[in-house]
């Protein structure tokens, strides 16, 4: 067997506050061991996260570890890290040369005043001291260049928020893996990567393995790739580790009822949902088209040094879609292949470079051109238009509780309402995306990212929009809590008839929530038709492709 390089043995960790005590980890045991995978699973607020960032001193305040060791295993020594202060010199090493991170919101990872060259380079320069800048510059293009990041060379010189969500987690991946790290902890490292920049990613994580006998701690809420890559599995229930074992035993024999819950969710998610009333197209040819997009494109300048020629990059090109009251459209595609942006022209965040945007509410008579619509404060047209971040740590404000959070559009869009009205919106909204209502006071640093996740979701849900643009919605849930907040927004549809436009990488999201589904490949629409079209006979390769690389979880043929 392996090398023992980790062990966490009887883990407490707690967060005292003035009102109670909340028990984050509950006599968490387990090993890892030189060159293996160790994927830990388990719901949003299971205690995953809290777990590794004890292992790594890095508890936010006011976590504490009570109880329990973490023995780290080097050169033949072994330290508690337990025993260490977060801040001392020993436990920063450990971080720089033995221990690496990779964030579950790379937003908040990243500088937004800093390029991404610069971050990766502060990075060599910390684990290789004597590293020449030109050194540095042409490892950081390396780095880009093995986690698959698209012309490396300009991209170095780009900021954070210039990227998309999946081009930032491959920035602060190419971060993690400069120092060459004994331990990797990847904290859900392939929730905003499309399956086939995950599999790449996935391949890149075995490579180094290989190569340096690297350790991974992998959180992550999606089975199939915990089937693909792990060697053993923890599985975490409310703080507590319910079952753990080899890989092979707890997919094909899970025992503890938990387990089986999550497979169950998994195995939901392959087919679409019960609940969901079927669009038909003769519902399409009777009703006026709620949002029609005409040959829109956006066209960015790419970012050059002075005195040089402009360099232009289309984001979207020539892209054509219609979307029906009560309808839902998913977009796929790579990192980079224009999603987000094109919801975003939809929306008048970005607007288009070329193009027509319709938008078409006959209950309110509303008929406007979208690409030409100048946005002012407090307009009432955006409390029918609403957008799902994809980012959810930096979409909320860190100095507003829960409640204000969700309130706020109705304070700021729907004054028809009164102030007990509003109160009553929001109790409802947390209860329909299942936040308890005792987490009313809490500020957003309190909740885990599956936690966040649903407060912009009940925050987009609270005006009773027509018009939903879900940027990776679902990316940062586990796969029970999935289920439930799709069945929610499908509940929602069917109650209100709100369109929705779906941005995601995940095929069995769309199989389980969408009616039709276009394919995007570098700002070009590739492919769109119904879902069973699409995904189950895609007609063009790059959707073939797509569809290949998403990772499957062998199931037992029943779980009961």
């Amino acid at each position: 067997m392996a090398d023992k390089i980790l062990e966490v043995k009887s883990l407490n960790v707690s967060f005292p506050t003035t009102m109670e005590t909340f028990h984050a980890v509950k006599d968490v045991s387990f090993d890892l061991y030189r060159g293996e995978t160790l994927s830990v699973i388990g719901e949003s607020g299971s205690g995953k996260s809290v777990t590794t960032s004890a292992v790594l001193q890095l508890l936010d305040r006011p976590g504490r570890i009570d109880s329990g060791e973490i023995i780290f295993h080097h050169d033949g020594s072994k330290v508690d890290i337990t025993d260490l202060e977060p801040r001392c010199e020993y436990m920063r090493n450990l971080r720089r040369f033995n221990f690496s991170l990779v964030s579950q919101e790379p937003m908040a990872a990243l500088s937004p005043v800093h390029t991404v060259g610069d971050q990766i380079k502060e990075v060599l320069c910390l684990v290789e001291p004597g590293i020449t800048k030109k050194a540095a510059h042409l490892r950081a293009i390396e780095l880009l260049e093995q986690v698959q990041m698209p012309e490396p060379e300009s991209l170095i010189n780009k900021y954070s928020f210039q990227l998309s969500g999946g081009q930032r987690q491959r920035v602060v991946i190419a971060m993690a893996i400069a120092s060459r790290p004994d331990v990797l902890i990847a904290d859900e490292p392939t929730t905003a990567l499309d399956v086939t920049t995950q599999a790449e990613i996935l391949d890149l994580f075995a490579k180094l393995q290989q190569d340096i006998g690297m350790a991974i701690l992998f959180i992550t809420h999606d089975l199939g790739v915990v089937a693909q890559i792990s060697d053993r599995v923890v599985v975490m229930e409310k703080g507590v580790v319910v079952e753990q074992g080899d890989v092979r035993q707890i997919f094909e024999a899970p025992e503890h009822p938990y387990t089986v819950k999550l497979m169950n969710s998994t195995r939901a998610l392959e087919k679409p949902s019960l609940i969901k009333k079927a669009f038909t197209d003769e519902r399409r040819e009777n009703n006026i088209p709620l949002l029609k997009v005409d040959h829109v494109t956006k066209v960015f300048d790419k970012p050059t040094k002075l005195f040089q020629k402009k360099e232009f990059m289309t984001a979207v090109d020539d892209a054509n879609l219609v979307l029906h009251a009560g309808e839902s459209l998913g977009i796929v595609g790579e990192s980079g292949s224009g999603k987000s942006t094109l919801g975003r022209a939809i929306l008048g965040m970005s607007p288009a470079t070329s193009g027509n945007i319709r938008y078409v509410d006959e209950s309110q008579d509303v008929d406007i051109e979208l690409a030409d619509y100048k946005r002012v404060k407090r307009d009432p047209l955006f409390a029918d238009l609403r957008l799902i971040f994809q980012d959810p740590w930096s979409s909320l404000n860190p100095r507003m509780t829960v409640a204000d959070i969700i309130e706020e559009p109705l304070r700021l869009l729907r004054t028809e309402l009164s102030a007990e009205q509003r109160k009553e919106r929001v109790k409802d909204m947390m209860r329909r995306v299942g936040l308890p209502a005792q987490f009313a006071s809490r500020y957003p640093h309190a909740f885990s990212g599956g936690q966040r996740q649903r407060i912009v979701i009940a925050r987009a849900l609270v005006t009773i929009p027509k018009l939903i643009i879900a940027d990776e919605a679902t990316a940062a849930l586990d796969v029970s809590l999935r289920a439930q907040v799709l069945d929610l927004l499908i509940e929602f549809q069917n109650e209100f008839g709100t369109a929705f436009v779906l941005i995601t990488h995940d095929i069995a999201t769309v199989k389980y929530f969408c009616d039709r589904v276009i394919v995007l490949q570098h700002g070009k629409i590739m492919e769109q038709g119904s879902v069973e079209e699409v995904i189950h006979n895609p007609q063009e390769p790059y959707t073939q492709r797509l569809i290949s690389a998403v990772p499957v979880a062998e199931l037992p043929p029943e779980v009961a």
